[in-house]
């Protein structure tokens, strides 16, 4: 039997999703899935350009599913430019490192660091915030799970 999977900590959540050629229409593409976690791994190692040993410890993972997420990831990447396909990020198996909120205001969505954060929304200054996983029936992060009501009804 083997073992269980275990979540990735990913700390950056896209503001934008989905990535297409252009010229080419929605109808016509193909797509591939990019994972929460695989743009984490690229992200670190790519752009904060640590090494591989740092990613794996920030994503709380072996050094070497590390480099399986990353060789996947840089994979699906490099088919979606060359072969002119588009690119939807989502999905994975993964744990926000950060509470990830949503307003339900302006539903602008953001994470947030600390405690104080969590309260109002950076985008409109509504209080009417609340944790995306707690909105599912989840729990996230201690900020969430020390919560009695959700966030704007308290």
């Amino acid at each position: 039997m083997p073992r269980p999977m275990k979540h990735r900590w990913v700390e950056f959540f896209p503001e934008h999703t989905y990535y297409a050629p252009r010229g080419v229409r929605a109808c016509e593409l193909e797509e591939i899935e990019l994972k929460l976690e695989e743009l984490e791994a690229m992200r670190l190692k790519d752009i904060e350009q640590l090494t591989q040993e740092e990613c794996a410890e920030r994503m709380g993972i072996s050094r070497q599913t590390f480099q399986n997420i990353i060789d996947s990831a840089r994979r699906k990447v490099a088919i979606a430019l060359t072969q002119g396909q588009a690119l939807h990020i989502g999905g994975g198996h993964y744990r926000a490192k950060h509470c990830f909120y949503q307003c339900q205001a302006c539903s602008h969505q953001y994470y947030i660091e600390n405690e104080e954060e969590r309260t109002t929304c950076p985008s409109c200054g509504s209080h009417q915030v609340q944790c995306i996983q707690r909105h599912r029936g989840k729990h996230c992060q201690r900020w969430c799970q020390q919560q009695q009501a959700p966030l704007g009804n308290e």
